[in-house]
């Protein structure tokens, strides 16, 4: 096997020219050599994923970053890409089949191709331009990237050292760099295949009018006959999930607390708001005013944003509101959370809404948009309803459920009959850490803010 060596050449923005302190040896194979691209780690601690779809097939050819095909696992979904330029030889899965990390998913034939040393770790020390000593001063701190993934950051002039890492060993993966990209100029997803749309039913020719019109038939009853069989299939994705979490779900137990919540106010509030949002290109809910208002209570009762160890010895009191916020979608059941509400204005948290429910729609969900949440809601009103009792999401201690929105009649403060738009919540938290008082303070103070919208003008910072 021959080894050849590479330097990696960067420009800088002023057009000059400097050389990247790196050299590293690839094998080369010889020409029509099969590889085996296997399944690598995903992070979270993921083992194995269920294919959910193929972009390419057997024959087709494929270049290092293009999608080779959609997996879920129990946490997220995740598109996978080449590390090669060659030709598909063989597809290892079917569609719906449990793949296995660490496992071939597909051989591609190519003319160069690079091993397993690819994932070598490589010290990134970028030298000092010959005109301008504007560069970062050598560190040697350890940056662990594919040669693929440097490509990829040093085509969009990103400095590996300002990505968040979420491989192994802190190893920055492409979805870092993605992730990095999509926060300067916004989401970037991969390719979605082409959806044909069926054919169109044939109408049958008008009957013309010297034809006599058919008798209607008599309508007979038949009794209907049940052919189907029974069938059973695997857990899996988010449904396998589901199970882990509500059976760890089931140690917590649980007080509920439930009250009505007069949002007349906040839907007017919301009327005169809701084109300025749409003019800046943004849906307004109801969703982020309740999101926010918990966000301001959290502050005054901080242990409702916290997380208990299982042992229930410790209690570790959350910096960060990370609100999830229950949604339902074809893959199931997924809590996706809005990092950082205490930073946030309505707007901010309505455009992240967007955002999450955009690619919940079209399973698209991150790792990191799934994961890490403090506090949960669930707008169970969406779909009907007006009393839900949500069970706590581990590890988190305190969730609500929110009711639909009713106009009913009710008596002013002078006694007189008004109508008024109503809603429920339900609220469940953890009774281990969590006493009643607690619950019912934070609900008034949240339900406060929604019944005076301006009262949240006072504690927005």
């Amino acid at each position: 096997m021959k080894k050849k060596e590479f330097d990696l050449l960067r420009c800088d923005d002023s057009g000059t020219s400097s050389w990247y302190a790196i050299r590293f040896q690839l094998p080369f194979f010889a020409a029509g050599q099969i590889v085996q691209f296997k399944l690598s780690d995903i992070g979270e601690g993921i083992t194995e994923v269920s294919v959910r779809e193929w972009y390419v097939k057997e024959g087709d050819t494929v270049s290092q970053f293009d999608s080779i095909c959609e997996v879920q696992s129990d946490k997220a979904s995740v598109t996978i890409t080449s590390r090669y330029d060659g030709v598909i030889k063989k597809l290892y899965y079917s569609i719906d089949d449990t793949a296995f990390v660490g496992k071939p998913l597909v051989d591609i034939e190519t003319d160069a191709v690079k091993d397993g040393s690819l994932e070598e770790d490589v010290v990134e020390t970028p030298a000092v331009s010959h005109e301008e000593h504007t560069h970062q001063e050598i560190k040697g701190q350890k940056t662990l990237a594919t040669p693929a993934v440097r490509r990829l950051a040093m085509e969009n002039n990103i400095k590996l050292s300002e990505v968040v890492s979420s491989g192994k060993d802190g190893r920055i993966l492409k979805e870092d760099i993605l992730n990095y990209l999509s926060k300067q100029t916004g989401a970037i997803l991969p390719p979605t295949p082409e959806i044909v749309p069926p054919p169109p039913r044939s109408t049958p020719a008008a009957p013309r009018p010297h034809d006599k019109a058919p008798l209607k038939p008599t309508p007979i009853s038949v009794k209907p006959v049940f052919t189907g069989k029974d069938r059973t299939e695997p857990l899996k994705g988010f449904q396998k999930a589901m199970v882990k979490t509500m059976t760890a779900a089931l140690k917590i137990p649980h007080f509920g607390y439930c009250d009505e919540v007069d949002l007349t106010r906040l839907v007017q509030l919301r009327k005169e708001l809701k084109s300025v949002s749409e003019s800046r290109g943004v849906k307004l809910s109801y969703m982020p005013f309740f999101i926010k208002a918990a966000s301001l209570g959290l502050l005054h009762f901080p242990i409702l944003n916290a997380s208990v160890d299982e042992s229930c010895q410790n209690i570790t009191y959350k910096a960060s509101h990370n609100i999830g916020l229950a949604m339902d979608t074809q893959q199931g059941l997924i809590v996706p959370n809005v990092k950082n509400v205490q930073l946030l204005s309505v707007f901010d948290i309505a455009a992240e809404l967007n955002r999450l429910q955009a690619l919940g729609a079209s399973g698209q969900l991150g790792t990191n948009d799934l994961t890490g949440g403090t506090f949960t809601v669930s707008n169970i009103g969406s779909i009907g309803g007006t009393y839900a009792k949500a069970v706590i999401l581990p590890p988190e201690v305190a969730i609500g459920a929110l009711g639909k929105i009713q106009v009913l009649p009710r008596f002013s403060e002078r006694g007189e009959v008004v109508k008024a738009h109503l809603m429920n919540v339900s609220w469940s938290a953890d009774h281990r850490i969590i006493d009643g008082a607690t619950m019912s303070r934070f609900s008034n103070l949240w339900k406060s803010y929604l019944e005076n919208p301006a009262a949240m003008l006072m504690d927005l910072k």
